[in-house]
């Protein structure tokens, strides 16, 4: 027979589920940089099966003011465009910063737009204001004309179609 000492249930070990998830599941709860990067990484802020795109937006300002660490949030920004290949989500780190350090923007700004169906989101995102700005600042403003007098005539021709708001 087995040693029950060594074969004991691995639920013994495992810490209990401390919130409950949008499915109404049990789930743990992140530290805010962790949700604020899985957010940054997987989120649309669109409707999804068991969350809204206002319940996503809501989640994603609490995080970013829980995270005070601009260098972080022009990482996560970096890294949710450059890797997990996300649109929105970078676009509002990056007004979200835009917010607290102009000279991070700066050396971001970049790679976070690095076309122009990156480029709107940002100027939707910042009009409308749910994230602490509702006009283009002077820094971005620069950071928007820098991009525009930078870009090529292909560059500028590929984020010029669509039927929403383009260049």
């Amino acid at each position: 027979m087995a040693n029950k000492s060594l074969f004991q249930s691995i639920s013994s070990y495992l810490p209990t589920a401390t919130v409950v998830n949008e499915a109404g599941g049990p789930a743990y709860k992140y530290e805010p940089k962790h949700a604020l990067a899985q957010m940054a990484a997987t989120g649309t802020f669109g409707n999804v099966f068991y969350a809204n795109a206002q319940t996503q937006l809501d989640e994603i300002r609490k995080l970013i003011d829980e995270v005070d660490d601009n260098e972080f949030l022009a990482k996560l920004a970096v890294s949710s465009r450059e890797h997990a290949c996300m649109k929105d989500m970078p676009a509002a780190l990056l007004v979200a910063l835009s917010c607290r350090d102009t000279d991070l923007v700066h050396q971001v700004f970049d790679r976070v737009v690095d076309n122009g169906h990156v480029l709107c989101p940002v100027f939707q995102v910042t009009r409308r204001g749910q994230l602490g700005r509702k006009s283009l600042s002077s820094s971005l403003q620069r950071s928007f004309k820098r991009w525009l007098s930078d870009g090529s005539v292909g560059k500028l021709f590929s984020a010029s179609v669509g039927n929403d708001a383009s260049l």
